[in-house]
């Protein structure tokens, strides 16, 4: 089927990605999404405004649609125009190099951040150490000076039981 063989009435008929589909297939070659939008408002004879209000089910359509393949930076293709290796490389070809660059500076940041919380975190466990082993000699001078409490009061019972 060719659109110049459809009469106006029968084009109206059509939804939209079936209109997007014949021009692609007829022009055979990709489309930017708005100039494919255009294309296919102005075979339907919509306004702006209905271009306008139909703009998101066009593109929800090409998403859903196994027919349409998406090329990056909002270029639309068909699928079979496409091996499946073609298809990978030229979307995954642009590639945004200062996105990566900022990314790993902040896990560089990052990393920093975990290397002085990890100083931070050394320097507070030598401090509670050295605050435990100060306590534990305190604790230590007072048992022994309250085993010569103790020695003080045995003296004492012995003392009273040598008075019985």
């Amino acid at each position: 089927m060719k659109l110049a063989e459809l009469s106006k009435e029968e084009i109206q008929e059509l939804s939209m990605v079936e209109v997007a589909y014949l021009v692609m297939k007829e022009t055979k070659e990709p489309f930017n999404y708005q100039d494919l939008l255009k294309k296919v408002a102005e075979l339907k004879g919509m306004s702006e405004e209905q271009m306008l209000d139909r703009i998101g089910y066009l593109y929800t359509d090409l998403n859903i649609d196994g027919r349409f393949v998406t090329l990056g930076d909002n270029r639309w293709g068909l699928r079979s125009w496409y091996p499946l290796e073609q298809v990978e490389e030229e979307i995954t070809g642009p590639t945004k190099k200062k996105a990566k660059a900022k990314a790993e500076e902040e896990v560089d940041e990052l990393d920093e951040n975990i290397e002085v919380f990890d100083d931070e975190f050394e320097d507070l466990e030598d401090e509670l150490d050295e605050l435990a082993e100060s306590e534990d000699s305190d604790e230590e001078d007072e048992e022994f000076d309250e085993g010569d409490d103790i020695d003080e009061l045995d003296d004492e019972f012995e003392e009273s039981d040598d008075d019985l």
